[in-house]
């Protein structure tokens, strides 16, 4: 956290909240975890360019990124900042631990070699294209230091056999098959102090030097939850069927250090890992020190949250690397959610409202067109985002609102309204598309939640969003029902500059 956030870290928020949204939906007990690690050598220097402590620097803008999943109408449990005291506590606590392991995983030795301060990450001269990093697009920096070494090399047969025990602990596969392939090359001792750097987690029993920012970072998954409920340690609740998600750049961190570190430690490896692509802009991978940030809150101020939440799970196909556009926002914005779901919504219920007064009534129908449209949503959807198919999942969903649109064409109730003989033939068709909708809504809640309870409640249905009511059928009997606002209003605001 050197800078602002930009919408490459909405990307994995929303993500991360679409899941957990999901699970709660199926009555599983989740933790959501977010937040902001605070020790990287670049925070440091950005602070001494500006005159200030470390410290006093991300305070300063940290509320920028807590804003962050608020704004994006985030569901979550807890927001860690690195240089939490509880935090500090326990990595301090996680690498004795190491140390005192009876391995002699902890050493002293001297580093001497590139380092990218852009990955906070060690270089090899094979990592780099021009002598550059190929992140960041920059030299990396010759040091030469004695710090404290972890013995990496010493779980390369471990890894390789949990990869092997468990073809699924890294998704996507082609992932999988990356992090085997470093680990089967040779793994490499790394620091896990820096020397002469005082921003940073002492080393407990060398407090001259700091926690190398990975050692401390990674460590967040672990200790959130010993101090996010004063009093309560979740550990027992929660670890190890922990899911991560993390962005391809960090894979070796995440899916190499991370499990060998707490085999180290006598912790179990998180159940999953899930590693995502990059959102693009002209082919290069949105970045700061690239100069080519969309800022997510901008968005937000003129599409809302739900609309910025929709384009990120549904522009890229989750996993693999996509092209971000904000032409590409503005029209999913005007013809899915707009056209699709938004005027969907307004014609049924101007329909309800002016055939039959506002009334709705319960008339659901074993060979309804639409209960086999809703037929295997619920199984459909929920074994879609078990399998991290955010983008798959919700395709799925969609799926059903066009086919709810076709429903209204092929039916023509301003056609059954003008022949009394067929009041009752009126009657389910519009309960039908009421029912859609309905179970459209709920199943839309994890990824749109502000319109899903909007839908709702012009429909005159309860905020119950458990996930059995994707189903057809469900729909209870309503009065006063009006032609409902525009979901999605027409934006007129130019959108704004990448």
């Amino acid at each position: 956290m050197n800078s602002t956030p930009h919408i490459g870290h909405a990307y994995t928020t929303v993500a991360a909240d679409v899941f957990a949204r999901h699970q709660r939906q199926r009555g599983r007990e989740t933790f959501l975890l977010t937040g902001v690690d605070e020790h990287a050598s670049k925070v440091a220097r950005v602070a001494a360019e500006q005159g200030l402590a470390p410290q006093e620097y991300v305070d300063g803008i940290v509320e920028a990124w807590r804003s962050l999943p608020a704004r994006l109408d985030t569901s979550y449990d807890f927001f860690i900042r690195t240089s939490d005291e509880g935090h500090k506590r326990f990595v301090q606590e996680f690498l004795q631990r190491i140390r005192d392991n009876g391995r002699d995983d902890i050493y002293q030795d001297v580093y001497a070699g590139l380092y990218c301060v852009g990955c906070e990450a060690f270089k090899t001269e094979a990592e780099l294209v021009d002598g550059k990093c190929p992140e960041h697009d920059i030299e990396p920096e010759w040091i030469e230091e004695r710090n404290w070494f972890f013995r990496l090399s010493a779980y390369q047969e471990q890894l390789l056999a949990l990869y092997e025990e468990r073809p699924d602990f890294v998704l996507p596969g082609f992932r999988a098959n990356e992090a085997k392939g470093f680990i089967a090359g040779g793994l490499q001792d790394f620091s896990i102090s820096r020397a002469g750097q005082p921003w940073g987690i002492p080393i407990p029993w060398d407090p001259e030097q700091v926690a190398y920012v990975w050692a401390d970072a990674l460590v967040n998954y672990l200790s959130a939850l010993t101090y996010a409920r004063p009093g309560e340690d979740l550990i027992p609740t929660f670890w190890p069927a922990v899911r991560h998600l993390l962005g391809k750049d960090i894979l070796r961190f995440h899916c190499v250090y991370w499990p060998a570190m707490l085999l180290a430690a006598g912790y179990e490896v998180p159940r999953q890992l899930f590693v995502h692509g990059y959102l693009l802009l002209d082919d290069r991978k949105i970045s700061k020190s690239l100069g080519n940030v969309v800022d997510p809150l901008d968005l937000i101020d003129v599409y809302g949250a739900d609309a910025v939440r929709f384009w990120c799970a549904r522009s890229v196909s989750f996993g693999q690397d996509g092209v971000a556009s904000i032409d590409g926002l503005r029209e999913r914005y005007e013809r899915e959610l707009g056209n699709d779901l938004g005027n969907l919504l307004s014609r049924v219920t101007a329909m309800v409202a002016r055939y039959r007064e506002g009334q709705l009534t319960a008339l659901p129908r074993d060979d309804s067109p639409v209960a086999a449209l809703l037929a295997t949503l619920g199984d459909d959807v929920a074994a879609g985002l078990d399998a991290f198919d955010l983008t798959g999942a919700l395709e799925r969903i969609w799926e059903v609102v066009r086919g709810l649109n076709r429903h209204v064409e092929a039916t023509a109730p301003w056609h059954l309204a003008k022949d009394e003989a067929r009041a009752e033939e009126l009657d389910q068709v519009l309960y039908d598309l009421v029912d859609g909708l309905r179970a459209v809504a709920i199943a839309l809640a994890a990824y749109l939640p502000g319109t899903s309870a909007r839908i709702l409640e012009t429909l005159g249905q309860p905020a119950e969003l458990d996930w059995s009511e994707v189903a057809y059928g469900r729909t209870r009997g309503a009065q006063g029902l009006e032609p409902a606002a525009p979901l999605f209003p027409r934006v007129d605001e130019p959108a704004p500059a990448a």
